[in-house]
């Protein structure tokens, strides 16, 4: 898919949102493209970490406004529409493998959503992030609005979904909606190198820690003590206690 570009090459895999003459907002055929682009990428067992970034000096503007007519067109349409969207966002955020959000430029509404359904935001310090429902009259989705509160907490949710107004990126560091800032200049690069950092480790225990941490959100302590319990028996484990042992890197997954 074009306007979905997916670069594998490991231990990397890029997602590039790619409509840059829209600033890379989103269009139905792309929240739907989402949950092809995912399975993809599970498929690959040498992938340690997805960079998801815009094209052209943008992360992405939105949904595209341009197909709000049909989309909303009925009540039908509107299930249809705004279900796409959910599916593509939860298979983002299920993604079994790290997903860092690269934010350049304008991160807003449906495009804001695709960097929260991200593990971690890598935000340039001129980032334009907002969620400007309120001045359309929509609301924001169960799922993004789900992924809003839990990154900010529901207090600062409300402020930003009842305002709509811009957040600077210093702000959005403070509050969780961004996880690390960096000179519009140096973010691409920072992310790439947080990303090759996470090939050296045990990828069985980072990927038991995404789950660990969606399982402890949700208070689910069984399924919680059974990804320790897990990992205590794995071969990882077994492999990073020799190489302590024996003072030299360990070698995962060898």
């Amino acid at each position: 898919m074009l306007d979905l570009a997916l670069s594998l090459n490991a231990p990397l895999a890029r997602l590039t949102l790619n409509r840059p003459e829209r600033r890379n907002a989103m269009n139905a055929a792309m929240w739907r493209g989402l949950v092809e682009v995912c399975a993809e990428i599970e498929s690959r067992d040498d992938i340690a970490a997805v960079i998801v970034a815009g094209a052209g000096g943008h992360f992405c503007s939105g949904a595209d406004i341009a197909e709000f007519d049909a989309a909303f067109a009925d009540l039908p349409a509107a299930r249809a529409y705004l279900g796409a969207i959910e599916a593509g966002l939860e298979a983002l955020a299920a993604l079994d493998r790290p997903t860092l959000a690269c934010i350049e430029g304008s991160a807003i509404g449906g495009g804001l959503a695709v960097a929260l359904a991200c593990d971690l935001r890598f935000a340039s310090e001129d980032a334009h992030l907002a969620i400007p429902p309120a001045k359309l009259g929509l609301l924001y989705g169960p799922v993004e609005t789900r992924m809003l509160v839990e990154a900010v907490g529901p207090a600062v949710a409300k402020d930003l979904l009842f305002s709509a107004r811009r957040v600077p990126p210093d702000e959005a560091l403070r509050i969780g909606l961004v996880t690390r800032l960096a000179p519009a200049s140096a973010v691409a690069r920072e992310v790439e190198a947080y990303g090759h950092s996470l090939a050296g480790l045990s990828d069985a225990s980072i990927r038991g820690a995404k789950k660990a941490v969606r399982a402890a959100r949700r208070g689910e302590a069984a399924a919680l003590r059974a990804l320790v319990e897990t990992a205590a028996m794995s071969p990882d484990f077994r492999e990073g206690r020799r190489a302590f042992a024996e003072k030299r890197t360990p070698r995962f997954g060898a």
